[in-house]
């Protein structure tokens, strides 16, 4: 009878902390969005709008099935463009691909659509002088058809050599084989402690970032901008929605940001590049390269070490954000 008299001394104030704890809640949220809205500022308003405004859940089956035949390109071409001396843009309106030039070939960063691998990446080589033959290794950030697709293709014409996080490979090679593009054969698997890809005179750092999918990869590497080589941070998986109510994937994701905001730190990145144009503003930002430059303006690529861990902000604090709201208890 006295510990029931005592529960319901107790339940009073339980039923008085909910909302309170709401509310704190509802302020953490806040606190974050606020943090990753100054962030941001103008250079990465895109990636705030993307990530930290609530949005509808994805779906189950994200991503979603890819077409077999391919969209009317004028909703998605793109002309090759040249952004650094070593450094071009082969990508889509949404989605880029680029081609890492080097004294001993070329390193292809993801591959987009199968659709596109001949007219964005084959053809963009050859309009902008390089030879597609001379692709020695193809970067796969993630396990994803829109950046993976064309994988199969360059490994088979023309030898290239396939790098994948180890468990975006399991997740590759359980394809059917009539999959869109084809599927890859088992190549550079990178594991957790992620590793350095040499070719001539550039090395890329390979790190994983697992999150958006477990194999996720990020890099650091060189570009050169006449007399200068310059560091660029390439975010490798961004959209972080399908986490659902489970702490740990958010835990992972958020981690992940930190590895590689503190990767592109040490090795003083000042250019920040992702594979969705629409987060980094490639399709854009290339776009205006051959333009006259008013005073105070850089190259659109080159926007300072500041900025480019400003944007790794952005994704941590709207992850911390969206894992509250998606956690925080349901009254």
């Amino acid at each position: 009878m006295r510990r029931f008299l005592k529960a319901l001394c107790i339940l009073p104030s339980l039923l008085l902390a909910s909302p309170a704890v709401a509310q704190t809640t509802a302020s953490r949220i806040d606190a974050h969005i606020e943090t990753a809205k100054v962030a941001a500022g103008l250079d990465w308003r895109n990636t705030f709008v993307n990530l930290c405004l609530p949005a509808t859940p994805l779906p189950p089956n994200f991503p979603p099935p890819t077409p077999a035949v391919a969209p009317d390109p004028a909703g998605w071409y793109a002309p090759p463009l040249k952004v650094f001396d070593n450094l071009y843009w082969l990508g889509t309106r949404q989605h880029s691909s680029w081609a890492l030039q080097t004294s001993e070939g070329l390193i292809i960063i993801d591959t987009n659509f199968h659709w596109a691998t001949d007219p964005e990446i084959v053809s963009g080589l050859l309009t902008l002088g390089l030879n597609p033959r001379d692709i020695k290794y193809v970067l796969i950030s993630h396990a994803h058809g829109d950046h993976d697709q064309g994988a199969a293709t360059l490994q088979s014409r023309y030898g290239a050599r396939i790098v994948m996080g180890a468990p975006d490979w399991e997740d590759t090679l359980r394809r059917p084989a009539d999959a869109p593009g084809g599927v890859p054969r088992r190549d550079i698997s990178v594991g957790r402690d992620g590793m350095n890809l040499t070719l001539g005179d550039t090395t890329v750092r390979i790190v994983p970032t697992p999150g958006h999918t477990p194999g996720t990869l990020s890099y650091v590497f060189p570009v050169k901008n006449g007399s200068a080589t310059l560091m660029a941070a390439y975010s490798g998986g961004t959209i972080m929605r399908g986490f659902g109510a489970d702490p740990a994937r958010w835990d992972e994701y958020i981690a992940s940001q930190r590895r590689i905001a503190r990767a592109a730190a040490d090795a003083n990145a000042t250019v920040m590049l992702s594979n969705h144009s629409e987060f980094d503003g490639a399709y854009t930002r290339a776009r205006l390269i051959p333009a006259a430059r008013q005073l105070g303006e850089d190259h659109p690529f080159i926007v300072g070490r500041e900025s480019v861990q400003r944007y790794f902000t952005v994704m941590t604090e709207c992850a911390m954000a969206a894992k509250l709201r998606a956690t925080a208890p349901q009254r």
